[in-house]
This record gives C-alpha cells, sequence and structure tokens, in this order.
C-alpha cells in the first residue's frame, strides 16, 4: 500500500447559485473569479438560464432533492472552507440550502440576495424572498445586496447615503451578522458601498466611478471574491476591502472589451494569482 505523501489542500470555494450561458454571472463568473484569487472552485447549481448580454430568456430551476446532492457530493469528499450564495429562486430551493447548511454546518457563507438581473428580470419569488430573509440570514457572514435589492428588503426607496445607513442597520436587524450595502446604483462621480456588523464595526468604501458599459455579473463578482478570500483566512473586514479591490481591476480592464451586444462582462482574468496552497 502506497503511503500518502499529501502536505497541502486548496482553499475550496463551494458558490451555490444559477447559470449564466452567457458566461459573465452567476456560476461562471463565480468560477472564473475563485480562479483568479487562487481558489479551488466548486459548484451546486439552483438554476439554469438561458441568457446572455442583452437579457434572460427563459429560466429552468433544479429540484431541492438534486441541489441537496450536489451539495453532498462536494462537501463530503472534497470539503469546503467557504460559500457563496446566489440566484435562489424559489422557496423550496431556499430551504434546501438551509437544510444543508445545518447538516454540513457550512460556515464563512456570504450571501448575495439575487433578486434582479442586470437587464431588469425578475429571478425570486416573493415566497422565496421571505424565506431569504428568514432562513438564511442569520446563517451567513455577510450579505451583499445592492441598492435596488436592500430597498425590496427593507420597503423603501434609498437616495443617498444617509438611506444606505438606515437601511444597513435594518438589514441587521433582519437578522444579517454583517451587510455590505453596495451603493453603485446612485448618481454620482464617486461610488459609494457601506460595510456594517451587528457588533458595530462600520466603513465606507468609497472610489470613483470607473465609466464602463461592462457591468454584468459585477454583485456576483464581488460576492465570490469576498468568499475567495474568506477561504484563504482573511478576516471579514480585509476580505470585504480585498474582493471591492478586486472588482475594480476586472471593471477598468473589462470597460473598452466588446462581449456582445448589451452589458458585458468584467475582465476576470486581468490579475490572476497562481493558485494557493494551504498546510495539511
Amino acid at each position: 500500500m502506497q503511503t500518502s505523501t499529501f502536505t497541502h489542500e486548496y482553499p475550496r470555494v463551494l458558490s451555490i447559485a444559477g447559470s449564466d450561458s452567457g458566461g459573465g454571472a452567476g456560476i461562471q463568473a463565480d468560477l472564473k473569479t475563485f480562479a483568479a484569487l487562487g481558489c479551488y472552485g466548486m459548484t451546486a447549481i439552483t438554476a439554469l438560464t438561458a441568457q446572455n448580454t442583452q437579457g434572460v430568456r427563459s429560466i429552468q430551476g433544479t429540484t431541492p432533492a438534486m441541489l441537496l446532492d450536489q451539495i453532498d457530493a462536494v462537501v463530503e469528499d472534497i470539503g469546503v472552507h467557504a460559500v457563496k450564495i446566489g440566484m435562489l429562486h424559489s422557496a423550496d430551493i431556499v430551504q434546501a440550502v438551509t437544510q444543508a447548511i445545518d447538516k454540513h454546518q457550512l460556515s464563512r457563507i456570504v450571501l448575495d440576495p439575487v433578486m434582479v438581473a442586470t437587464s431588469g428580470a425578475v429571478l425570486i419569488s416573493d415566497d422565496a424572498l421571505a424565506e431569504l430573509v428568514n432562513q438564511l440570514f442569520g446563517k451567513a457572514a455577510l450579505i451583499t445586496p445592492n441598492l435596488d435589492e436592500a430597498a425590496l428588503l427593507v420597503g423603501h426607496p434609498l437616495h443617498n447615503e444617509a438611506d444606505i445607513e438606515v437601511a444597513a442597520r435594518q438589514l441587521l436587524d433582519q437578522g444579517a451578522p454583517a451587510v455590505l450595502l453596495k451603493g453603485g446604483h446612485l448618481a454620482g462621480d464617486v461610488v459609494s458601498d457601506l460595510f456594517m456588523t451587528r457588533h458595530g464595526q462600520s466603513f465606507w468604501l468609497r472610489a470613483p466611478r470607473i465609466a464602463s458599459p461592462n457591468t454584468h455579473g459585477t454583485g456576483c463578482t464581488l460576492s465570490s471574491a469576498i468568499a475567495a478570500h474568506l477561504a484563504l483566512g482573511d478576516s471579514l473586514a480585509d476580505a470585504v476591502r480585498a474582493g471591492h479591490a478586486f472588482v475594480r481591476i476586472a471593471l477598468a480592464a473589462g470597460a473598452s472589451v466588446r462581449t456582445g451586444a448589451g452589458s458585458g462582462p468584467l475582465n476576470h482574468g486581468a490579475a490572476p494569482r497562481p493558485m494557493q496552497l494551504l498546510p495539511l
């Protein structure tokens, strides 16, 4: 019998999200981000979408049993250091993810409450939204809503930084331990994102707006970059800062590249890192 000589393991990140056939968002963007940051990416697909840079044509959901089987297969054999959760389109899919988190005691979870695609297509049902808040907010290390998603969650529009602060506190009151509320949809030359935790830590990430027609998958990329940095051992605050920096690099590098006739993807491969190794 051959003696094992294994000394290292890859930082492993599981994306539980929908597939984007156009490759700019969802599972595909997550895998590109994990690879660019030197992590080993794995997937549990919640839904198939037929889409491109111009919009979503159709959605076919995965059954809860199939989703659970995907998660079980990955966790039981390979193992998971961090989790990114994206598109959960129905209440039974949210319940399945909740069940898997509890069964495997998954942690370092970044929840991107995907509700509306860049194209404007609605990607979640009303009952799924309620389940998302009630079942998953408290299990995540961080939630990463954009301005429109936060407005839907708190029940009122957000017009400025003061509104963002109020909404962030409301999201913490709804059960999230920490929130990164993305202010990119506000008008102006500076983009302001707010990180806030239930324990009182808070800071703004402000940066000049990057002019680009290619913003498809920005939210997916940010949440997966944060999850990757958590898998690499960063603190939550440091992972947020590093994820924010990665998205800005990818946005700037993809701004002048034409991919399709609509909102194109980021350049996820602009500054790749080699695969990282963690000691066993």
